[in-house]
């Protein structure tokens, strides 16, 4: 035991809780491993970003992100006022001083640094400054946007198919590519072949607000990304940046790039298929594009691009699933409904929560990690599909079920004894189905 010196006081210390139990938005937390990626030390991050280090240190050592349970939310007590600030603002440039008197008259019980930061917010959003030009560090960013391109078809109608367009500031290397569909697996999809294409990952990536980087803003006006989209960049290791609203400009990188494919490349150009359109565009990036003269830096773009590649991060050991993910039990008849057709599972994952990956036509059904079953969908709707080697499992188990017990006591399985529910074709209507379930005919006619 410690001893107290005389007419003195013994000074205990604790542990320092409230910043070990602290934990961060995922927004935050890409901005940890972005600042690690550059090199910064835990304390220095922890300066930057106005957190303690040990938080830094506890999220640098996680290699998932931060789980959290949900929690109701108070609505902002300048909620009801927000679109007469925006009114007033309409009027005229008016200081947030003379707002907050205004809205004070009107029931306003708030602060006015609440007021303060929603007005500036505002005044940022309208106002359209002269900027200076900024040159990128090599590997340090990159700027991807979508460009809608229109095809004159045969029968006189005019499609649109879309390019993801991805460019390195530093070098200005641009990857393309054609797709049908602006999709999150398409969107992501092109990431990873734009990694490949351009040799590693740049260390952050800046975006305009699309859906599928930024789904909307917090109470500050600070954009909360797509949550799929924030693993996929963490398992490629870079920070997602959303251009401030009605700021075209600062993807001027990208913007112009886009009409340069749109002039350089798609102009006369005979379109046939996307496969094909891809491939011709491959060559015109490796051929034309990337080997030509830019006309700000004034150098070849495939030297800056040497330049450049030592700079990226490297690609991870394993590309993302960017598969269509979604959950379904598995009913006691081995069934699981997905996009208006039912799909047979193994009996022994009767009553589980399993998930399905869906990509290019072909479902994948998994248990945790174990793969229990692929299949392709079928045309149209209302069709049962199975495995056939799944009925053979289940009448090898209860088949030792009876010899050990004397009778199948399979309760989830129940009803499947005398196999009425296996097909032996890939996929049959659900109407021919129910025709078998009354025994109106065999199920091997």
């Amino acid at each position: 035991m410690k001893s107290v010196p005389p007419g003195g006081y013994l000074l205990v210390t604790f542990p320092l809780r409230e910043e070990v139990l602290r934990m961060v938005s995922k927004e935050v937390f890409m901005e940890i491993i972005a600042l690690r990626h550059q090199g910064y030390s835990i304390r220095k991050i922890a300066e930057t970003l106005g957190i303690h280090r040990n938080t830094v240190k506890r999220h640098l050592e996680m290699a998932e992100f931060p789980h959290y349970h949900k929690r109701r939310h108070r609505e902002s007590v300048l909620a009801p006022y927000l679109q007469t600030i925006r009114d007033f603002m309409e009027e005229d440039d008016y200081q947030a001083t003379w707002i907050f008197n205004r809205i004070k008259t009107m029931g306003y019980v708030g602060g006015y640094d609440t007021v303060k930061r929603y007005v500036q917010m505002i005044k940022e959003q309208k106002t359209r400054l002269a900027y200076t030009r900024f040159e990128t560090e090599p590997g340090r960013q990159a700027q991807f946007d979508w460009g809608d391109f229109q095809i004159n078809e045969p029968d006189g109608r005019v499609s649109t198919v879309y390019a993801a367009v991805l460019v390195l500031g530093y070098s200005r290397v641009m990857y393309a590519e054609y797709t049908s569909v602006c999709t999150l697996e398409a969107f992501m999809d092109s990431h990873i072949r734009a990694f490949r294409y351009l040799g590693g990952v740049p260390h952050e990536i800046l975006y305009d607000n699309m859906k599928h980087v930024v789904i909307g803003k917090d109470g500050e006006g600070k954009p909360i990304f797509n949550d799929e989209f924030l693993h996929f960049a963490h398992h490629y290791g870079f920070r997602p940046k959303a251009a401030p609203p009605y700021s075209p400009w600062v993807k001027g990188k990208v913007e112009r790039p886009i009409d340069y494919l749109r002039q350089r490349f798609w102009r006369g150009y005979a379109f046939d298929t996307a496969g094909k359109a891809n491939g011709d565009l491959l060559s015109w990036l490796d051929e034309t594009a990337n080997r030509r003269t830019h006309g700000t830096h004034h150098r070849p773009v495939y030297e800056r691009w040497q330049e450049e590649l030592p700079h990226l991060l490297p690609l991870p050991v394993s590309e993302y699933d960017t598969s269509t993910k979604v959950f379904r039990k598995v009913y006691r008849d081995c069934q699981i409904s997905y996009n208006g057709n039912r799909y047979v599972a193994p009996h022994r994952a009767v009553g589980k929560q399993v998930m399905l990956k869906i990509k290019h036509g072909t479902i994948r059904i998994y248990h945790d990690q174990d793969l229990l079953a692929t299949y392709h969908e079928p045309q149209g709707k209302n069709n049962l599909v199975s495995d056939p080697r799944f009925y053979e499992e289940l009448k090898r188990d209860k088949e030792q079920l009876h010899r050990k017990y004397g009778k199948w006591k399979g309760r989830a399985t129940r009803g499947l004894a005398n196999g009425s529910l296996w097909v032996n074709v890939a996929a049959r209507p659900l109407a021919e189905y129910d025709q078998y379930a009354r025994g109106g005919a065999s199920w091997n006619s």
